[in-house]
C-alpha cells in the first residue's frame, strides 16, 4: 500500500508540474465548432498514464517491462507531438505499429500465432486504440470509462485467471483516479490530450491481449463494448453521411447528449463508464451460461440505446 500511496504522490506532484509546462509553452486546446467545450483548457494532461507506466517499469524491471515501455512511449511520444502540432496519419500509424510489435515481442505472439492471426491482430488492437482516442471528448469520459474497463479485468485477474501482474492493473487505475480529480469537473483544469487518450488505450490494449491470450478467448472484447457500438455505429452514420470518417464530427451518442440535448458532461461520462461496468458484470457472469448470446444479447440492447440517437437529433434542445 505504501508503494501505492508513493505513485500517487508522485502522479500527482507530475500532474502539477505538467500544467507549468503547458501553460508556459501554450499546449492549450482552443474550443472550435466541432468541440464539447466552450473555454481554453491546457491539453495532455493524460501525459501521467505514460508516468505510470514509467513508474511500473521502473519497480517491476524484467524483459516484458522494458518491451512495454519501449511501446507505450513510441505511441505516447507521437501522440503528444501531435497534441503540439498536427502529425501525418500515415507517420502516427506507422509509429502505432512499431508500438504494437514491442507488445507481440513481450508476449512471444511471433513464435506462438500464425501470421494471419498477427495481422488481424494489428489490425483491430490499433483500431481499438483509435477508437478509444475519438471517444475522448468530454470531462470525465476517458478517466470513468478506463476504471469501468480496469476493474473488471482486475476482478477477472484476482478471482478467475491470473493473466497479469496486478500493479500492471492497477498503476493505470491510480493514473485515472489522479487524472479525474483534475478533469472531472464542470470546468476541467485539463483535457487528456491524444497523449493521454492514446497512451491508455494502448495499455488497455495490452492488458486485453494478455487475457485473450490466456483464455484463449475473444470475449473478453467485450469489455470495450460500449465504445465499440457507439464507435462502429457512428463509423457507419458518417459513411451513409458521406463524410470523412478522419475528421472531427459532433455525431458520438454521447456528443449528441451533450451538445443537442445539453445534458451535464459528467452525467453523460458517468452513465457510459456504469453501462460498461455492468455490461462487463453481465459479461463475466452468464458468458459461463449461456457463451456467445451474452455477447449478442448486449449488442442488441445497447444498438437500441444508439437508435435513440436520430430521435434526439430531431428535437430541439432543451
Amino acid at each position: 500500500m505504501m508503494v501505492y500511496l508513493i505513485v500517487i504522490i508522485v502522479l500527482f506532484v507530475s500532474e502539477l508540474l505538467y500544467f507549468k509546462i503547458a501553460d508556459r509553452f501554450n499546449i492549450i486546446d482552443k474550443p472550435n465548432e466541432r468541440s464539447s467545450h466552450t473555454q481554453i483548457t491546457l491539453r495532455g494532461g493524460g501525459i501521467i498514464y505514460w508516468i505510470a507506466a514509467a513508474l511500473f517499469a521502473a519497480f517491476h524491471l524484467s524483459a516484458f517491462s522494458a518491451l512495454f515501455i519501449i511501446g507505450i512511449t513510441l505511441v505516447g511520444g507521437i501522440s503528444f507531438l501531435d497534441d503540439i502540432k498536427n502529425v501525418s496519419q500515415k507517420i502516427r500509424l506507422l509509429v502505432h505499429l512499431i508500438g504494437m510489435t514491442f507488445v507481440f515481442l513481450a508476449i512471444n505472439a511471433f513464435a506462438s500465432y500464425p501470421w494471419w492471426v498477427i495481422l488481424l491482430a494489428y489490425i483491430v488492437f490499433i483500431g481499438i486504440v483509435n477508437a478509444y482516442n475519438f471517444m475522448d471528448g468530454i470531462n470525465g469520459i476517458t478517466g470513468l470509462y478506463t476504471l469501468a474497463v480496469l476493474l473488471p479485468m482486475l476482478y477477472v485477474n484476482e478471482k478467475l485467471f491470473a493473466f497479469a501482474d496486478t500493479d500492471f492493473l492497477i498503476y493505470p487505475m491510480l493514473a485515472s483516479v489522479v487524472f479525474l480529480f483534475f478533469n472531472f469537473r464542470k470546468r476541467a483544469k485539463c483535457f487528456a490530450g491524444d497523449v493521454g487518450s492514446v497512451t491508455v488505450a494502448f495499455w488497455v490494449v495490452v492488458l486485453l491481449l494478455m487475457l485473450i491470450v490466456k483464455t484463449e478467448s475473444l470475449v473478453w472484447i467485450g469489455f470495450l463494448i460500449v465504445y465499440g457500438v457507439d464507435t462502429v455505429l457512428t463509423i457507419l452514420h458518417r459513411i451513409y453521411l458521406k463524410q470523412n470518417i478522419m475528421e472531427a464530427h459532433r455525431l458520438h451518442f454521447y456528443q449528441i447528449l451533450v451538445n443537442e440535448l445539453k445534458q451535464s458532461h459528467l452525467l453523460v461520462s458517468t452513465f457510459y463508464f456504469v453501462t460498461q461496468l455492468l455490461c462487463s458484470a453481465l459479461i463475466i457472469y452468464f458468458f459461463p451460461l449461456i457463451g456467445w448470446w451474452i455477447i449478442g444479447i448486449l449488442l442488441l440492447l445497447l444498438v437500441g440505446i444508439y437508435m435513440l440517437k436520430f430521435k434526439m437529433m430531431s428535437k430541439p434542445a432543451v
